[in-house]
């Protein structure tokens, strides 16, 4: 049977077209790729990357109050949004024309539209045109979601918040995740009156408690509002604000209200049911190891079948997926161990297992620091780091490891390669120490705080 393709993918972001370049650029597959919106996807142009230049915008106060405890003779101004939100829309279209321009110079024919499956080999794009091709890749993302609730419409989602026409004089950000607590850091850094409310008993659930402790803390000192064990009842309009109820008793008027509390697969209309493709509880793609659905020709990868959402992952799923059906060389993807940072301000770097996981499963060291750095500590500020190892008795190897400081991110990444390793304490004993800089307690905490 002859096809029009030899892969046709849904989806334009990371994963997607990573898949596909390399499959028709390396490969010779003759492929096409479909996106309804944006190339890029949530990384490009409603995540990472704006988010990430978000945070550089709002770190700059605290440079300049440390620059005049350093000596310089500096002035802090107004917050230009108007200026910075259209270099930012400019930087994002640069983006997504590369993107674009990666799709074409591979070869890759892209359609501007909606696509959804009609039979195992076959896809109808939004004109009614219908495209076969021998293997279909799913790459569709995820999106935000806000629960239902008298006023929820009144909420925007992360997909809104790059796109305010002004910053809001206060803002109420609701949840706990690192979505909330990375814009209450960025809003907080710009200016913003922010509130935050979450209904657990801490922030960042599921990372190691001593961090998020310290994360929490420092968010506060730094002038976010923080309610724990607090959820929205209602809200409503009342003039140009959004009157709030809350579960703690407080009632509050908030220019902006925005919601991260959770995200849901883009699987909606894809037809995918229909063709016996399994979903899960939360509307994900079901896929083995090798991103393979219940039905042989068709895959997925990425935030759609919610294993790890994470772009980088996305993108080692969609090579891995190349190597399998394109060049005969079966890949599972490794989801073990897998650094990653949370752009709070303080900054948070993990890898490997939490204190409390690792020890529900084995007997552990715990080694771990809390200072105030150099460079804080000469500015007269109160902002502490923490570093901190898990360790298992058995065997010595480094279990997990939790960075909270500015650069985290850097660091964990540096890190990580050592814990992928298997890397024991004694090999971080061994690593002589860079001073004077932060990461150099990673290597010099020669005694356990504690065991678990």
């Amino acid at each position: 049977m002859s096809f029009d393709y030899d892969l046709f993918v849904i989806g334009g972001g990371s994963g997607g077209v990573r898949a596909a370049r390399v499959a028709a650029g390396e490969t010779g597959a003759k492929v096409a790729l479909a996106e309804e919106d944006r190339y890029g996807g949530t990384c490009v142009i409603r995540g990472c990357v704006p988010k990430k230049l978000m945070v550089f915008a709002s770190e700059y106060p605290e440079m300049i109050d440390e620059a005049r405890a350093y000596g310089w003779d500096v002035s802090q101004g107004g917050f230009d949004w108007d200026m910075f939100h259209g270099k930012l829309a400019a930087e994002l279209d640069r983006l997504e024309g590369i993107y674009r321009n990666i799709l074409k110079t591979n070869g890759v024919e892209s359609f501007d539209q909606r696509a959804r499956l009609v039979d195992p080999h076959t896809v109808e794009l939004a004109d009614g045109t219908r495209k076969s091709a021998k293997h279909i890749l799913i790459a569709t993302g995820g999106r935000p979601v806000v629960p239902d609730f008298p006023g929820s419409e009144l909420a925007i989602t992360s997909n809104e918040v790059f796109h305010l026409p002004k910053l809001p004089g206060n803002m109420l950000i609701v949840g706990g995740g690192y979505i909330a607590c990375e814009f209450a850091g960025i809003k907080n850094g710009l200016g913003v009156d922010v509130t935050q409310y979450y209904r657990g008993a801490q922030i960042l659930r599921g990372f190691d408690d001593e961090a998020r402790g310290l994360v929490s803390e420092e968010m506060c000192q730094n002038g976010i509002d923080v309610h724990l064990g607090t959820n929205v009842l209602e809200m409503h309009k009342e003039g140009d604000q959004i009157r709030v109820k809350a579960t703690n008793g407080d009632e509050n008027l908030f220019d902006v209200v925005m919601y991260a509390t959770g995200r849901a697969p883009n699987t909606d209309d894809l037809g995918l049911e229909a063709l016996g493709v399994e979903l899960g509880r939360k509307g994900q793609i079901v896929v083995d190891e090798y991103s393979q659905t219940g039905v042989p020709s068709i895959y997925a990868i990425g935030d759609v079948t919610d294993r790890v959402s994470l772009t980088p992952v996305a993108i080692r799923e969609g090579m891995a997926f190349v190597d399998t059906v394109f060049r005969g060389k079966p890949t599972p993807v490794d989801h073990d161990l897998i650094p990653t940072a949370i752009f709070t301000q303080p900054e948070m770097g993990t890898i490997g297992l939490s204190e409390e996981a690792a020890a529900e499963q084995e007997p552990v060291e715990i080694y771990a620091t809390s200072f105030k750095p150099m460079q804080s500590a000469f500015a007269g500020r109160s902002a502490r780091v923490m570093m901190k190892l898990i360790v298992s008795k058995a065997s010595r190897k480094v279990l997990g490891c939790h960075i909270v400081a500015p650069g985290a991110g850097e660091m964990i990444q540096m890190a990580g390669i050592a814990v992928k390793m298997g890397a024991t304490k004694e090999d971080f004993d061994r690593t002589v120490a860079v001073h004077p800089v932060m990461a150099e307690e990673l290597v010099t905490m020669r005694t356990p705080v504690r065991s678990a």
